[in-house]
């Protein structure tokens, strides 16, 4: 049925990783995640039944499109100047993404007419939420499958040197328990003689 073959990226029945070999009986891969973060290699090689192929869905994270969408939450602090925030998270991911983003849109335009689905976003977006405690950036990009991880790292790495870079006018925020005031306490050390 040609759903997947060697040297793609699935998930079936719950389990991800890269196709090893496909026979008529099995399905052989590496798996990737379980005790490992991300999409990393766990070291184990699985042995899957050809049979669930029928029996529920499988992800195919490089047939046709080799690029996925990948996004992570940055908290910064009302004070900070958000307009100067904007700035350099963009600029940091058009940068480190420029490569992705130029090869995903030929490939990305083929999808689209032979699936007619709805075009979609290419370049990297910024979406902002105001929360009871800080700003929540959500930067959503497009990403080479096999290297979501280390993009992610490059990306927070590269935002926060250009967060620093600021000197203070932009700031992460973080979780924080603000005490008012201290309730007044009363405690009699005074024993009693039984």
């Amino acid at each position: 049925m040609k759903v997947y073959k060697p040297g793609d990226r699935i998930e079936i029945n719950g389990i991800k990783g890269d196709v090893i070999d496909v026979d008529s009986i099995y399905t052989t891969m590496m798996e990737i995640g379980q005790w490992v973060s991300s999409d990393n290699y766990s070291g184990r090689i699985v042995k899957l039944s050809n049979a669930f192929v029928f029996k529920g869905p499988i992800y195919n994270y490089s047939q046709d499109f080799p690029f996925i969408w990948d996004e992570f939450n940055l908290p910064i602090k009302y004070e900070s100047d958000v307009e100067m925030a904007k700035t350099i998270v963009i600029k940091m991911a058009s940068k480190t993404l420029s490569e992705y983003t130029a090869n995903s849109k030929a490939q990305w335009s083929n999808i689209v007419n032979k699936y007619y689905i709805e075009d979609a976003q290419l370049d990297p977006t910024l979406a902002i939420k105001l929360t009871d405690n800080w700003i929540e950036f959500n930067l959503r990009y497009i990403v080479d499958y096999k290297k979501r991880r280390m993009t992610k790292n490059i990306l927070n790495d590269s935002i926060r040197k250009g967060f620093k870079a600021t000197k203070g006018k932009v700031i992460l925020a973080s979780s924080t328990l603000e005490l008012i005031k201290i309730p007044e306490l009363k405690i009699d050390l005074k024993q009693t003689k039984i």
